[in-house]
């Protein structure tokens, strides 16, 4: 299943605020197609500010967001969905009276033709989820595999660029371990991914580059390598050193 056109997601100078409350501010950031960017912060620095105002569910106070040659910032969340652009939730969001297929079948709306079993089945294996039953009801599967599932229903739409909330939170081990593949396997495939995550052993182990929030503002960017090491990031997020 071939994904939408490789594009960067270019993120210049954005600003969201709610209010008088500045959630973001100035913030830049790029997503280059097939790269797998991590996004990392304190609770409360801004990370699901920027994907929602990256998905159009908020409109920025300041600031572009573009795929390519397209501008974002004013577009609906439908017209930003059809563009390429998908996430998944740092709460699960699957429809859990619906099975499994029906919740990836959601997924592939915009594209045209009908997602046939076989395809299904890949993006069950993509997601690291071959062995769940497409019949069975989304929401009477394990936490780890409605994860797995949710990441599936994303791919559905061959998107250009993939938003992860979050996705190892309430994973065991194991299954983190998959998601690592995982994530490999959609920058692979030539989509960027951006990785919102608290789990620093997946981000130093996907992510070519990292961007630290603090209070809405970078603070630090650079490979994880380098974010590990830098003085600013260990003080206000890390709390210790890493190799």
């Amino acid at each position: 299943m071939a994904e939408a056109a490789a594009h960067d997601l270019e993120i210049e100078r954005l600003s969201v605020r709610y209010g008088g409350v500045i959630a973001l501010e100035d913030v830049s950031l790029r997503v280059p197609a097939g790269r797998i960017v991590g996004l990392i912060g304190p609770n409360g620095a801004g990370k699901t500010s920027l994907i929602n105002a990256v998905t159009g569910v908020v409109r920025p106070h300041a600031g572009r967001i573009s795929l390519g040659p397209q501008a974002l910032e004013r577009l609906p969340q439908h017209q930003i969905a059809r563009r390429g652009i998908v996430r998944t939730y740092q709460n699960i969001r699957l429809f859990a009276a619906l099975s499994v297929a029906e919740n990836v079948r959601a997924g592939a709306l915009r594209v045209p033709g009908a997602l046939d079993d076989a395809a299904l089945r890949a993006l069950l294996e993509r997601a690291s989820a071959g062995e769940v039953e497409p019949r069975a009801r989304a929401g009477s599967l394990p936490y780890g595999a409605q994860r797995r599932v949710e990441i599936a229903r994303a791919l559905a739409a061959r998107p250009a660029i993939v938003l992860l909330d979050e996705p190892a939170a309430g994973m065991n081990p194991q299954e983190t371990g998959e998601l690592r593949a995982v994530i490999r396997g959609i920058a692979a495939a030539g989509a960027g991914v951006l990785l919102v995550e608290h789990d620093m052993g997946l981000v130093s182990a996907v992510c070519d580059r990292v961007l630290v929030l603090n209070f809405g503002r970078a603070l630090a960017e650079g490979t994880p390598q380098e974010i590990a090491r830098d003085p600013k990031v260990i003080e206000a997020y890390l709390g210790t050193a890493t190799a």
